[in-house]
């Protein structure tokens, strides 16, 4: 089967296609035929060492597909299934995977593969943030970053459905239309705006309880400045770099703020903890209050063209591989 594969840390050059040879599943294992394959942040901290793997290594947590093959002890799944996964093991830009069948979720009539492999971990990461690392309430105004990219506008469309005002920031000015589209009452850019300023003016001067933060070095100061006093600052990303040494004095200098480094994993650490969430994604999407917009498909072969993509901030929603 075709797959992505890379030897040494990189930019996107060090990516390339290879035939290789997938084993039998193992027991507790199935594998999937791929449809679709998400595209996220993550999989470049893979590929250029922030996040280490096993070198050489395969690339890619998230697709979508049919169950191909079942492996010994696996009752929940027969051959013909239609499922998705996004927390790995790492390989999903392949033609196959296999995955643990515990780590998998079926993907219910009405919703697509496509839409499944571009919202299982991006919609997944928004569930955890609005609802369990910092619970959203109806009436607060809250901020979120990169309100255009894959998280953001899912998560600003749920903020919104959940009865926030939400303030979004972008990086681009062509970018403010997606946002307004997707769920924020404001956006800033980041770019031109003074926009930790903005963000008191809009609050009255309070600053807002909770900030969403993927970029990582370029916001993380500016995003505390825009905290209300025991404010939360939830940083879950690095598309920037990562976030440079700081002092904690500077949390209660600047209200006692609490600072967390949430990831997907210890959200979904269990079979219920995933399905439980994967079930609210798909009711959302399925009621209409979240849409899945996927802006960019690129053939598997093209996945250095795709992260070359990622990095010139020049995507918008969702960005999917193609087998």
């Amino acid at each position: 089967m075709k797959a992505i594969r890379f030897e040494q840390t990189g930019g996107p050059e060090v990516l390339h296609l290879e035939d290789i040879e997938l084993p039998p599943p193992g027991a507790g294992e199935v594998r999937v035929h791929h449809t679709a394959i998400g595209v996220n942040f993550i999989d470049t901290y893979h590929r250029c060492g922030l996040y280490p793997v096993k070198l050489p290594s395969g690339l890619g947590l998230e697709a979508a597909g049919t169950v191909e093959t079942v492996g010994d002890d696996v009752t929940n799944l027969t051959v013909g299934d239609r499922v998705a996964y996004c927390s790995g093991p790492i390989g999903a830009y392949a033609d196959a995977n296999n995955v643990p069948a515990d780590r998998l979720v079926k993907i219910p009539a009405g919703i697509s593969d496509e839409i499944a492999a571009a919202a299982l971990l991006k919609g997944l990461t928004a569930h955890y943030l609005l609802t369990r690392t910092y619970v959203i309430h109806a009436g607060q105004t809250i901020l979120v970053h990169s309100a255009a990219g894959g998280v953001g506008l899912i998560a600003c469309q749920w903020a919104k459905h959940l009865g926030a005002t939400v303030i979004g920031t972008v990086g681009a000015e062509e970018k403010v239309p997606l946002a307004k589209e997707n769920g924020c009452a404001h956006v800033l850019n980041l770019k031109t705006d003074e926009w930790s300023r903005r963000v008191r003016e809009l609050t009255g001067g309070n600053g807002v309880p909770v900030v969403y933060d993927s970029i990582g070095k370029d916001t993380f100061m500016g995003s505390l400045d825009c905290l209300a006093v025991r404010g939360m600052m939830v940083s879950f990303g690095n598309s920037s770099g990562a976030v440079p040494a700081f002092e904690p004095s500077v949390l209660s200098a600047k209200g006692s703020l609490y600072l967390t480094r949430p990831t997907l994993f210890a959200y979904t650490r269990t079979v219920k903890e995933l399905q439980d969430g994967a079930d609210d994604l798909f009711g959302v999407i399925q009621s209409g209050a979240v849409k899945i917009t996927i802006n960019q498909r690129f053939p598997l072969a093209q996945a250095r063209e795709a992260h070359e993509a990622l990095h010139s901030r020049a995507t918008t929603g969702a960005t999917i591989l193609i087998p």
